[in-house]
């Protein structure tokens, strides 16, 4: 019949709400223009690791063979160790990053807001049309930092953000294309400081018309939302 075994299309777990949610800022956003695209800032947060193992490499052996050299694949605790980084974009420039060596906490994420995105909104946003996208993390939606942007609604805005939706966010593919970049490097960073100067580099080179084409990509992202009625997409 043509079948295969396939592991399974990872997505987030989206709830009957989520969906309805999700339906909901599509229909909120189907008819915005490209200026429009291109005033919004994206944020989002990832975690690098100096070891990364997906658990897809497979073997073929013999029983009793599970412990042999080739047939084993060697890991280290946590991925080796390693680091988040908190970093923003729009169409116009690429934003600054910031690495984040503790747990991302109300008071950190509201240190950096306030001294490198606040700058940033300023600069590229000079006539204080700026709309700043977050997602729903806990430390995002504490009251002093919901205070904070209240404070600063006459230069910048905050959008409006659905629950569970990875797949909207354009900045979780650059996050995508640095990882890919940094597996692609040899030898494999044997330290933390190397993969963090390794990661700043891929960072301040990224290519302006890979982000903008992200950022060009959001109106197909709000029909496919559309299209599958609030569920996951192929984004």
């Amino acid at each position: 019949m043509g079948l295969c075994s396939r592991r399974p299309t990872r997505v987030p777990l989206l709830t009957k709400r989520h969906r309805q949610l999700r339906l909901q800022w599509a229909r909120e956003h189907r008819d915005w223009t490209m200026d429009e695209w291109k005033r919004v800032a994206w944020l989002d947060e990832s975690r690098f690791l100096s070891h990364h193992v997906d658990g897809r490499v497979g073997v073929r052996r013999l029983p009793g063979e599970q412990f042999l050299p080739s047939c084993t694949a060697g890991h280290t605790q946590a991925g080796g160790g390693g680091f988040m980084f908190w970093g923003t974009f729009s169409w116009a420039a690429l934003g600054p990053v910031v690495v984040v060596e503790q747990t991302m906490k109300a008071a950190n994420y509201l240190n950096i807001i306030a001294d490198q995105l606040h700058p940033y909104m300023a600069f590229v946003f000079p006539t204080e049309n700026g709309i700043f996208q977050q997602d729903n993390a806990p430390c995002h939606k504490t009251r002093i930092v919901l205070e904070w942007f209240e404070e600063h609604t006459d230069e910048f805005h905050l959008m409006s953000w659905p629950p569970t939706s990875p797949d909207l966010n354009p900045m979780e593919h650059v996050w995508d294309v640095m990882e890919r970049q940094l597996r692609a490097q040899t030898p494999p960073c044997p330290n933390i400081s190397t993969l963090r100067d390794r990661c700043l580099d891929i960072w301040y080179n990224l290519s302006p018309v890979m982000y903008q084409k992200l950022g060009a990509s959001m109106p197909r992202q709000v029909a496919a939302v559309l299209k599958a009625k609030g569920s996951a997409t192929r984004y």
